[in-house]
């Protein structure tokens, strides 16, 4: 009788809503609505239960999410909280009041951070070799654990094992690439520039140590056939088509010698859009892809609930090398940029009509600048005069813009 009695009472409390006030209910189902949403995006944020939506599978996750947040957001918008509106109109001039303050606060704050960051940066090789290593870690645990079947603690040094692989690749590269650069092969060099004096240039030491290199690339070299003749893997080094792709290009896009060969690359494309500015494009690609594959697995790794890790991983991975890219990279480029600028790009009549030839390198000229002074030259070869000199390489006039 008293669950009964309970039940009445509660029907009777529901048929006297319609009695109040509209703004009232209103507010009521505003609060209402408020605390549904907090629970039902709760599935996002508490690390218990996001790695049980995603153990189920990426479809579940995607049902979910379809279903919540379309439902979520439109009764949000119908019915929203006072206090919040209240909140959202004040906001924009609290911000504009103490935005300058605060934000001159966090730079003092910040700055011996910062010194220690562009330490860190300008080690490059620690830096590199730190980077690489959250990196193949984050692969381990969301291409590899996650991916492959959940928890698999035998997979954890599948990355330790591909970063030494990787580094090995990467010492032959080198050695090859200093033997097809070597010009002089002889072992002795002239006293000066002028003079046909010689001396022994390499001594005993320096003789051992380049047999020592030989030795060890030959060493290298066949022990990596011989496993891969023999098929003889590792324990518990299995990685997928996915894994390999992703870390070996990560790989190629951080270490110094696969970096140096990427100008070369880029360079023989001859990419006119680029307008010979490829040692200022190169390093922003290769960042730019980096930090995006850098940020893809960080964005997983929360979803898996990881979140120690996951901060840790993007302030390496992603916050510092946008920063160098940024300050750096990006810098240098758009300067570069900035100072072609001014030069205005010539038209295809402009170019026939000069005979599609540069002034400078007396090449053929598909795109050019216009100087000031109505003369065209390609970007590059304006460039290397600029270095030079801010007069003009045919009528020796001083470049003056009128903005």
């Amino acid at each position: 009788m008293g669950m009964i009695t309970r039940v009445r009472g509660r029907l009777r409390s529901l048929h006297t809503l319609p009695k109040l006030d509209e703004k009232v209910r209103d507010e009521k189902i505003a609060e209402t609505v408020c605390l549904l949403s907090v629970l039902l995006l709760l599935p996002y944020c508490s690390r218990g239960h996001a790695p049980l939506l995603l153990s189920l599978g990426g479809w579940c996750l995607t049902t979910y999410s379809f279903l919540v947040l379309p439902l979520l957001i439109s009764a949000n918008y119908k019915y929203p909280v006072r206090w919040l509106r209240n909140i959202s109109s004040k906001l924009p001039g609290i911000m504009r009041k103490y935005s300058k303050p605060a934000w001159k606060f966090c730079c003092k704050l910040y700055k011996p951070v910062d010194k220690c960051e562009n330490l860190f940066t300008r080690m490059k090789n620690i830096c590199t070799l730190a980077t690489q290593l959250v990196f193949f870690i984050m692969c381990d645990r969301v291409l590899l654990c996650s991916f492959g079947g959940g928890n698999c603690p035998q997979k954890k040094v599948t990355g330790l094992y591909s970063l030494m692989f990787y580094n090995v690749i990467a010492y032959c590269v080198s050695y090859i690439k200093e033997l097809v650069e070597k010009e002089d092969w002889s072992v002795t060099v002239n006293m000066t520039q002028h003079s046909n004096i010689k001396h022994v240039a390499m001594s005993a030491t320096k003789i051992v140590l380049e047999w020592t290199k030989a030795v060890t690339f030959i060493i290298t070299v066949t022990f990596m056939l011989l496993v891969f003749g023999l098929e003889q893997g590792l324990e518990h080094y299995q990685p997928t088509a996915l894994y390999t792709f992703v870390t070996w290009t990560y790989y190629m896009c951080t270490e110094k010698v696969f970096v140096d060969l990427f100008l070369p690359f880029l360079m023989a494309l001859k990419i006119k859009s680029l307008e010979a500015l490829e040692p200022f494009y190169a390093p922003v690609f290769l960042r730019c892809y980096t930090i995006t594959l850098a940020m893809t697995l960080v964005t997983l790794l929360m979803l898996y609930g990881q979140l120690r890790f996951t901060m840790i991983s993007f302030y390496l991975t992603v916050y510092l090398r946008a920063k160098d890219m940024v300050f750096n990279g990006l810098k240098a480029l758009r300067k570069e940029q900035a100072i072609l600028g001014q030069f205005r790009e010539a038209t295809t009549e402009e170019i026939v009509y000069c005979d599609d030839v540069c002034a400078v390198c007396l090449g053929t000229m598909e795109r050019a600048r216009v100087t000031p002074c109505q003369h065209m030259f390609h970007a590059s070869c304006l460039r290397q005069c600029l270095n030079n000199s801010n007069n003009c390489p045919i009528c020796k006039r001083e470049y003056v813009f009128v903005h």
